[in-house]
């Protein structure tokens, strides 16, 4: 008997499609009263699901009854009214029954039955995995179930997954990375069949995903449509080097189309156009890579460089996969904080006053400045501040002014708020680690004005170059620069990152991968 991914392999291949149709009789759109019985309401489900069967099975390469929806229907009806819809799915198409089971021991051998057994050609379920092996187990193993397959839930599509599947394991990676991690172990250790459950909404986690389990595992992504997934970012991030292993689910998008069966063929025509353009996309690319490299690299000068080393070799930069205040899933993280020896401060230092002196904003053609004081906002800036005025002085021969502000005003001493040099009349070069929203440094812009100080630019280490928002065309960084009318200069950006990983032995594709799709869907 051919397994679930044996099946679906060759449905996939025979109709060129992808596409997942889903199979959710959701009662406001069922065509009933609220007089009806409980039978009309379970043959309007079954009417409901023979018509989407009926319209799409051209062009379907699975289908995924919700077997909630069925259990709705109540006990007398509802078990029924799922096993008359999947009598009318054609047999050469699979079926994914949607249950998300996550139990152990006899229970879950229980649901496995139920699954596979009370009901006709059910050949794959979802599952929770957060009860490990033992809830897996049940459902893909025994002489009865060998051939039968189980999606485990990875990186679902609603954001409250962000709540605990991206929490860090032991080894700091995001939990939904150990379980796909797993999912490949225990495929291998118990030659059973399962793929994984990743939301097209982050195409990042789907990557990852990719990278962990490999290419064998089949990955179902939902969220294309009403979630707001990327269907060109999903496919590019999920499909595995043969171009295929992943299903697009759809259901609403069909079930609420004027015409289903209409709507069906334009989906599976357009998962096949993004997925071919993408194969063709990588080809192109992989036979044009050695000779555009160079050309296209955003240059990277000799202290950005060493900066980008010294900051890896700190940990304050990192690579893995890191969810964001802004819940994008990162595939770096910078964090200043962790300069915090000399040592490092000096070297960090000394990377910030290369950058000042090497932009034509903030210094003249004969390298005089174009400030006369440097600011740290407080807490961070103020370190960094202090650590830039010290290395222009003892790199460049330039003795500028240092200032800072407190948190608290002072009621005594020399009181206030403004502590170092006197601004007023001065131009005033600003100093932070990154900008993520802009608001402290236009909080420092204010301040600075009240003291008739004229602010002339900011320095940041690291500018991430990504949106606000997918549908903000600008960044952080770009709207400072716009709304302030002023420079801002980092020490290194974000092409320069991608400039870094592809020039350097240390880091290998993957790395480099996961950062340029990042960008590619973030980035400005």
């Amino acid at each position: 008997m051919s397994s679930f991914f044996e099946k679906l392999g060759v449905r996939s291949s025979a109709i060129n499609s992808l596409l997942c149709v889903g199979l959710d009789p959701h009662e406001a759109e069922l065509k009933i009263n609220t007089t009806d019985s409980d039978e009309e309401r379970a043959d309007a489900a079954f009417t409901f699901c023979k018509t989407i069967i009926d319209a799409t099975a051209p062009y379907a390469v699975c289908y995924k009854p919700n077997a909630a929806f069925f259990e709705a229907l109540g006990s007398r009806w509802g078990m029924v009214t799922l096993e008359r819809v999947l009598l009318e799915i054609p047999s050469e198409i699979p079926v994914l029954l949607d249950v998300k089971r996550g139990d152990i021991g006899s229970t879950a051998a229980a649901y496995a039955k139920a699954c596979f057994e009370t009901l006709p050609h059910v050949d794959a379920v979802t599952l929770s995995p957060l009860m490990g092996w033992d809830s897996v187990a049940p459902f893909v193993t025994g002489e009865q179930y060998q051939h039968k397959a189980a999606f485990l839930l990875c990186k679902t599509s609603n954001p409250g997954s962000n709540d605990l599947l991206t929490l860090p394991t032991n080894d700091t990676k995001p939990l939904f990375q150990e379980i796909a991690s797993l999912s490949r172990k225990w495929s291998s250790e118990h030659n059973v069949h399962l793929g994984l459950v990743v939301g097209a909404t982050d195409p990042v986690a789907l990557q990852h995903v990719r990278q962990a389990a490999g290419d064998d595992v089949w990955i179902l992504a939902p969220g294309v449509g009403a979630q707001g997934g990327d269907l060109e970012a999903a496919l590019r991030a999920g499909l595995n080097s043969n171009g295929t292993g992943m299903l697009i689910p759809v259901s609403r998008g069909i079930s609420r189309a004027e015409k289903p069966g209409e709507k069906a063929k334009e989906l599976q025509e357009q998962i096949e156009e993004v997925r071919q353009g993408i194969e063709k996309s990588i080809d192109s690319a992989t036979s044009a890579h050695t000779e555009n490299d160079e050309n296209n690299d955003e240059s990277i000068a000799m202290y950005q460089k060493e900066f980008l080393e010294f900051a890896l070799s700190e940990g304050v930069l990192k690579f893995g996969s890191f969810v964001l205040k802004s819940g994008r899933t990162s595939p770096y993280f910078f964090n200043a904080g962790l300069f915090c020896s000399g040592a490092a401060l000096f070297k960090l230092g000394r990377s910030y006053a290369s950058a000042i002196m090497a932009s034509n904003q903030l210094v003249n053609d004969d390298k005089t400045p174009k400030f006369d004081v440097i600011f740290g906002p407080a807490y961070k800036g103020i370190s960094l501040g202090a650590v830039v005025v010290a290395a222009l002085y003892n790199d460049f021969g330039i003795d500028s002014g240092f200032a800072y502000d407190r948190k608290e005003a002072k009621d005594h001493g020399e009181g206030g708020k403004l502590v170092g040099a006197d601004m007023k009349g001065k131009r005033v070069l600003v100093i932070d680690d990154v900008i993520t929203a802009g608001t402290a440094i236009r909080i420092s812009q204010t301040m600075l004005e009240s003291v008739g100080a004229n602010t002339v630019g900011v320095v940041i280490a690291l500018d991430r170059a990504e949106k606000r928002a997918l549908d903000d065309p600008i960044s952080a960084v770009q709207a400072v620069a716009r709304d302030l009318a002023i420079p801002v200069v980092s020490i290194v950006n974000l092409p320069q990152l991608q400039t870094f990983l592809r020039k350097s032995p240390d880091y290998d594709d993957d790395v480099l991968k996961s950062v340029s799709d990042y960008r590619l869907q973030y980035g400005v």
